[in-house]
């Protein structure tokens, strides 16, 4: 392409800009919080979202603030037949950093920049953003428009594109750079359930007092402890001994208590065999224990829904797969439990030959042997583009052009942020055979891959928006 050498250029020129850029914007700690006048998702979302409208702003763009909830720079006065859709928000800093995650710190051994958002999605957002700088300042002629999205709640749900949505139209080919390269073009179905349980408190003998784990739905839980009573360190570290490969445990005693932690790995919730969950490590633990009656039944029917090493649905029997999406992927993410009282989170995905309907009907019959209820907080069904469509095939022919790399289309279990927009697909931004730890310790990005991604996202936007792009509209 003759774009990409003048474009490399450019993005080598601009590297440094492009890293300040992005630390400016790791240093706000942008977890959703509780909502304020004007600030649907609280303090931090909204100072993201007000710093990066203004630097864009302040780079000569068209920037509006819909909502208080999404952000839109345009890159020219056209019609936008292209939307790239990014999120400033993100998750928790969690467990397991060897730094600050909110300062954005470069390893010269890795060539990584470190920091929470470096890949999901705040390096690829910031890729975008000069990825239209670069366009404009090369005089790169362009014969429809393209608009770069800053959401900032599509860590918990995406509601910010539910409220853009009710006041804007979105273009008519939208590609997200917050999931793999090549392209993304099937993504599974996704339930998320709350779990909720009720039991009578026992004054005396052996008895879980208080139990939490996890920080995010859409995670591994890393961490997770309890505080049991009339239950002697002694005991403890006897069973701390089966605990699997890969999860380590601090105990501590005091006052007639054991208080023990188990520290795992944390992976994003759509490959949950990468993570090593410590909720359902400690669930293992806790049902050994010689516990109340009731407080026993609760804790063992949920554990045998959900043991150690179970991320396919097999214990409670909604396994299933396809050829196109895989297999079902579920994860017990987030739980506490404090005077009796138990609320969980599961989040699960399940691909194209699922029936979301009949896998909540067979979790819910399950569970409720146990006492435990469940209800839905969310279900999306099966999204997919067709392969064959002129608009993936096209950043397929770019991904491969540039890369040298073959390129075919993928089915993931995340969600991307086009999961509900009928012909979306996620262009980006994890090259094949990265490890980024997003949503984990540590989340970073090559500073190699943050300029390639700035080189494919100008490239798409040129052959799908510029003066020889071909009619696909």
């Amino acid at each position: 392409m003759e774009e990409s050498v003048a474009l490399r250029s450019y993005f080598q020129a601009h590297k440094q800009e492009m890293i300040d850029t992005l630390a400016a914007w790791v240093a706000v700690p942008s977890v959703r919080g509780d909502a304020r006048p004007g600030m649907p998702y609280g303090t931090e979302p909204a100072r993201m979202l007000k710093l990066a409208l203004e630097q864009c702003a302040a780079l000569g763009f068209q920037t509006e603030s819909v909502a208080n909830c999404m952000g839109s720079v345009e890159l020219n006065d056209l019609p936008a037949a292209l939307a790239v859709l990014c999120h400033l928000d993100v998750v928790p800093a969690g467990e397991g950093w060897s730094q600050d995650p909110f300062v954005l710190t470069y390893r010269q051994n890795t060539d990584r920049l470190y920091g929470r958002g470096a890949i999901d999605n705040k390096g690829p957002a910031v890729a975008a953003l000069y990825a239209m700088r670069a366009i404009r300042e090369l005089h790169i002629p362009m014969k429809h428009g393209v608009r770069l999205l800053l959401g900032t709640d599509e860590e918990n749900g995406s509601s910010d594109l539910t409220a853009y949505l009710q006041q804007r139209t979105m273009p008519p080919m939208v590609f997200t750079p917050d999931g793999d390269y090549p392209v993304i073009n099937i993504e599974k179905g996704m339930l998320r359930l709350t779990l909720t349980a009720g039991i009578e408190l026992v004054e005396s003998g052996c008895r879980v007092e208080a139990m939490e784990g996890g920080t995010v739905v859409n995670g591994v839980p890393a961490c997770a402890s309890a505080r049991i009573r009339d239950c002697s360190r002694q005991q403890m570290e006897s069973l701390c001994k089966q605990l699997p490969e890969g999860i380590r445990a601090d105990l501590s005693e005091t006052d007639g208590y054991c208080c023990v932690t188990l520290q795992g790995l944390s992976a994003h919730a759509s490959k949950p065999e990468l993570g090593k969950n410590a909720l359902t490590a400690l669930l293992d633990l806790l049902v050994q224990l010689p516990l109340p009656d009731e407080q026993h039944a609760l804790l063992n029917v949920l554990h045998a829904a959900y043991p150690y090493g179970d991320t396919d649905g097999t214990a409670l029997g909604i396994g299933c797969r396809d050829e196109k999406s895989g297999a079902l992927t579920h994860v017990l993410s987030l739980l506490t439990y404090q005077e009796g009282r138990l609320t969980a989170w599961v989040d699960l995905r399940y691909p194209l030959c699922g029936d979301g309907e009949a896998i909540i009907a067979r979790i819910t019959e399950v569970l409720k042997s146990g006492g435990i209820s469940t209800q839905l907080q969310m279900h999306h069904k099966p999204h997919e583009t067709p392969e064959s469509s002129p608009f993936v095939r096209t950043l397929l022919d770019v991904y491969a052009q540039c890369t040298g790399q073959s390129a075919h289309a993928l089915a993931i279990g995340g969600g991307t942020y086009v999961h509900d927009i009928p012909g979306g697909v996620a262009f980006g931004a994890e090259f094949p055979g990265e490890e980024n730890q997003m949503h984990g310790g540590d989340e970073s990005i090559r500073v190699e891959s943050f300029l390639k991604i700035a080189e494919l996202t100008a490239l798409a936007m040129i052959r799908l928006c510029g003066d020889a792009s071909e009619e696909m509209l």
